[in-house]
């Protein structure tokens, strides 16, 4: 008998499928079952390192922790990292695939279509039960031709499928009647239901529109979803979503400034000083200047260092830079933004297009070559100046060395990581997670002036119960779960 599996599609992109599947992973583990997330194909830059080596999208990191899984690239076959408005850097099981254009991977994709059912059918060999993730909208039927990522899979692996609508966007009766509509009559029988998410007020206000929805589509609702407002403190799944952390009235402890690169990867990095309730963290966006209040500026990661660094150069947000340093102000390179506060920044194989060297922010003794193999490894050890406990992950192409005379920033399993600049006023890293570490975040908001109060780890642990258990009340989950014993 075919293992039980249930795909959440949305009737749009960001209508909360990511969470939605995270919550009914920590759901279904509480219950005892063995349970594992999937995601045939995303495209993000927010990625992770899994334990078996390879890289796939954060938001199925986040899932596996909510089964209590470790994650694995078979959780996320194929991630698409964008590099150009155009084109995208494609990892298949963890490892780089290529890098192409969209319209030449269109035409290529459906070759995909075997690690996807491959990857897909190691999770199903050893769970009992595989939440998979779909990708934008099933609607996009322009797009269906080789599709791996939604209906295409769901029919390939037999799965049945349930729509998630997210109401705060509005339309949403006409977003899922609309699906239904313009499915093709074999797509749409693998529908099994909807949900609606996101709904502010009293759900029963509602009740009229879910008997709209289903005399027009047939099919049955599996519950209305309320506004979760603790969803906030998990992993945010867009950089826009950092946003929402800038002060509104007055000045906390302490500013961090962040600007908005146009490829900025990895910026869960941030998450935890978003959470710090004495941090005013702002997204400084192209166009605005650096605030002069800021007391850190953080340079975060970036999928196209060069490009980043050229367009930071453009909003003259170097010469602000330049000032913060002048009074006095810390500035924090993660990954990329540690490639460019270096001297210089060498691509010499065209590794993200076109072969150069830039001159980097020169504030920090060290010049970056970017060739090799991509690095992906978990790391820990601890911070060089305090000796405090920090672990998290590399993934980054290049090699930075520091010569004699110049302090790392940590010292790490593999080795010493990062540079520190001789006033101690600028420091850069390789390691992502660095700020998930409490005990290091704690010191370094106090050499801000500010405190650190917050246990990362276990606020998002206590989300992903609390999600758990929203979903429990608000959704018919025997029903998805009698569902997914119908695949195949």
């Amino acid at each position: 008998m075919p293992t039980p599996a249930l795909m959440v599609q949305g009737t749009g992109s960001n209508v909360g499928k990511s969470v939605i599947v995270a919550g009914l992973c920590r759901l279904f583990a509480r219950r005892r079952l063995n349970v594992l997330p999937f995601k045939p194909q995303n495209m993000s830059n927010n990625a992770a390192v899994t334990a078996d080596g390879g890289e796939i999208g954060r938001a199925q990191a986040l899932q596996a922790q909510a089964a209590g899984q470790l994650p694995s690239v078979h959780m996320n076959p194929v991630l698409l990292k964008p590099q150009t408005d155009v084109g995208s850097q494609i990892i298949v099981q963890g490892k780089v695939w290529g890098t192409m254009a969209a319209r030449d991977y269109g035409q290529r994709k459906q070759e995909l279509m075997v690690p996807v059912l491959d990857s897909f059918e190691r999770l199903a060999s050893k769970a009992d039960l595989v939440l998979v993730e779909g990708a934008g909208s099933p609607a996009e039927v322009n797009l269906r031709a080789g599709d791996i990522a939604n209906m295409g899979f769901a029919a390939a692996a037999k799965v049945p499928v349930v729509l998630c609508a997210d109401i705060d966007r509005g339309g949403v009766i006409a977003s899922v009647v609309g699906t239904h509509t313009i499915l093709p009559d074999l797509d749409r029988a693998l529908v099994r239901g909807f949900f609606i998410n996101r709904f502010r007020g009293d759900p029963s206000l509602f009740d009229e529109g879910l008997s709209l929805i289903t005399e027009r589509t047939n099919w049955p609702s599996f519950g209305v979803v309320p506004w979760f407002e603790q969803a906030h403190d998990l992993p945010a799944e867009d950089v826009l979503g950092l946003a929402d952390s800038r002060a509104e009235t007055g000045r906390l402890d302490v500013v961090i400034a962040v600007p908005r690169l146009g490829r900025i990867a990895n910026f869960e990095d941030l998450d935890p000083l978003r959470m710090e309730p004495g941090v005013d963290l702002r997204v400084i966006e192209p166009g605005e200047q650096l605030p002069v209040d800021a007391d850190c500026v953080i340079l975060p990661g970036s999928k196209t260092t060069l490009a980043d660094l050229q367009a930071f150069k453009t909003e003259g947000w170097d010469i602000d830079l330049r000032a913060h340093h002048r009074r006095g102000g810390t500035i924090v390179g993660l990954c990329g933004g540690y490639q460019m506060l270096g001297r210089t920044l060498a691509d010499p194989d065209g590794v993200e297009g076109i072969a150069s060297t830039m001159d980097g922010l020169g504030l920090l003794p060290v010049d970056t070559v970017l060739a090799g193999d991509k690095t992906l490894r978990q790391s820990q050890g601890t911070h060089s100046a305090t000796g405090t406990a920090v672990a998290g992950y590399e993934i980054h192409i290049g090699d930075t060395p520091i010569t004699d005379g110049v302090a790392p920033m940590l010292s790490l399993e593999t080795g010493t990581d990062g540079a520190v600049s001789a006033d101690g006023l600028v420091m850069g890293t390789y390691l992502h997670g660095l700020f998930a570490s409490d005990s290091f975040r704690a010191a370094f908001l106090q050499r801000l002036g500010g405190q650190g109060s917050v246990a990362y780890q276990a606020r998002v642990e206590s989300a992903l119960d609390g999600l758990a258990d929203h979903l429990e009340a608000h959704l018919d989950v025997e029903g998805l779960l009698a569902v997914a014993r119908t695949r195949g």
